[in-house]
């Protein structure tokens, strides 16, 4: 049975990359992990005798395990635009861990990882540099495998903290008219300046930050779909007070208007 993970990734700002140079696979982890990891993920690129090609992502808040040119580092909540520059011919796997689900493993507060990177082995042990050790991809179920055996031999006690900002986390992502901290604060049954250290603690980013980059990535999701037009309505429909406010944002984190983004994905 398949473990592929349906749907497109979210985030994603250029969804016409030619499928014959680039790829993106995610699979879902075994049951043992689920509570842990979100996906396991790969991208490769060949793009021998074209231009070099610039991705840009808008990062989850998730701690992300990389590997990459020889190398497993992992890599903290990204706060701006993710850029990468894609050129010749290569390729690089990933660990998302869940919303909140790294801290136990890390023994740290989070937010100490925000917007940085550190080798994998300095959490994981020396067996994480053996995800690096492949010159070439050998294929998701070969990365797969030695990714799972990594984190079920080191898998920490439950930490029911964690679980639960990791809970509030995709209650964010799945409920677009969630839009306030306070909000959310309502929700968790704990007040707004707690709330704000536990995100910190758990998930290494602010609650607010979290609301305003799954709306956004809400109004990607519609505008790359057709579903929704750059306009006063899409704004309302994000919980924006006028549509000023929202460009702005829009335009901040993605680096273009709304309507001038629509018009490079068409």
């Amino acid at each position: 049975m398949s473990r592929t993970v349906p749907g497109p990734a979210r985030g994603v700002l250029n969804q016409r990359l030619d499928p014959a140079r680039f790829v993106h696979l995610r699979e879902a982890p075994s049951a043992e992990l689920a509570p842990w990891v979100d996906h396991f993920w790969h991208v490769g690129w060949d793009l021998r005798g074209l231009p070099d090609q610039q991705q840009q992502t808008l990062p989850h808040p998730n701690v992300h395990l990389v590997v990459e040119d020889g190398q497993a580092r992992l890599w903290g909540v990204h706060r701006a635009r993710f850029n990468k520059l894609l050129a010749g011919r290569g390729w690089a796997f990933g660990i998302k861990f869940r919303a909140a689900a790294f801290g136990p493993f890390w023994g740290q507060p989070v937010s100490r990882l925000t917007d940085r990177s550190i080798p994998a082995a300095e959490v994981f042990g020396p067996a994480a540099d053996a995800l690096a050790a492949h010159a070439e991809f050998p294929g998701m179920a070969v990365l797969c495998a030695q990714a799972e055996a990594l984190l079920a031999a080191q898998l920490p006690p439950p930490d029911a903290r964690a679980q639960a900002m990791g809970e509030l986390v995709e209650r964010i992502a799945a409920d677009p008219g969630l839009t306030t901290v306070d909000q959310l604060a309502d929700i968790a049954g704990i007040g707004v300046r707690q709330l704000q250290r536990l995100f910190g603690l758990h998930v290494g980013i602010g609650p607010k930050w979290v609301i305003a980059r799954y709306r956004l990535h809400e109004a990607l999701a519609l505008l790359q779909g057709g579903q929704a037009r750059p306009d006063a309505e899409l704004a309302l429909r994000l919980g924006y007070f006028d549509q000023a406010h929202f460009v702005r944002d829009f335009k901040r984190m993605v680096g273009q208007a709304p309507a001038a983004y629509v018009k490079t994905q068409a």
